[in-house]
């Protein structure tokens, strides 16, 4: 089946949806234990999260990379995920939206999200012809993330290990059957479409929190 080069992929509940983190030791491994950010995390910084895991995979080298070797699956709630994307706009500038540069960059400064579409990747961390999802939050977006969204958090740095060594040794088939079931996010277009060429939601950005379904 052809993909479309972009669409939101990820694994989740009629509830939750999971995205992906990685930490340094003394952020990761606290989070997973207590399921939450622990001081340290600051929520005044953007942070990233990517519904793919295999794109983490790439990001993070396998849960190897210095400052990066804690890798975590953080549930968060759909309704949270998707308030993200509809106050979201394009890490930069694209020709062909149905907007100028001078609107994007005045969307840009006061929205709470940000998306990037980067190249899939496969087992090998090779690119794939269609696009990934990240989202980066900050401000409101940021601290909702934190105290709002997040259902569990899960430490998956042994599941990066144990893909990438099955990967290492050949053994593609049994790394796939490890890779968690990603599925197309049914996001409604009106949340997508300025994130793929649309225009700019008529509305700005703007405060209130979602309910949470879990």
């Amino acid at each position: 089946m052809t993909e479309p080069r972009h669409r939101t992929r990820a694994a989740y509940t009629d509830r939750t949806v999971t995205v992906y983190q990685a930490y340094p030791l003394e952020i990761g491994v606290p989070a997973a234990r207590d399921g939450r950010f622990p001081a340290a995390w600051k929520r005044d910084r953007m942070t990233w999260i990517k519904p793919s895991f295999l794109w983490m995979m790439y990001r993070c080298g396998w849960g190897m990379k210095e400052g990066q070797g804690t890798v975590l699956a953080v549930e968060i709630t759909r309704d949270g995920f998707e308030w993200a994307l509809r106050h979201a706009c394009l890490s930069h500038y694209e020709r062909g939206l149905r907007t100028d540069r001078a609107a994007w960059r005045r969307a840009s400064g006061r929205a709470p999200a940000r998306v990037q579409w980067d190249p899939e990747r496969g087992l090998r961390l090779q690119p794939l012809p269609y696009r990934s999802l990240q989202l980066g939050l900050s401000g409101e977006a940021a601290r909702l993330h934190a105290d709002e969204w997040i259902v569990s958090m899960a430490d998956v740095t042994p599941l990066a290990h144990t893909v990438h060594a099955h990967v290492r040794d050949g053994e593609l088939d049994l790394a796939r059957q490890l890779l968690p079931r990603e599925r197309p996010y049914p996001a409604g277009d009106e949340a997508l479409a300025h994130l793929r060429g649309g225009a700019w939601p008529n509305r700005p950005p703007h405060g209130g929190t979602p309910a949470r379904r879990a």
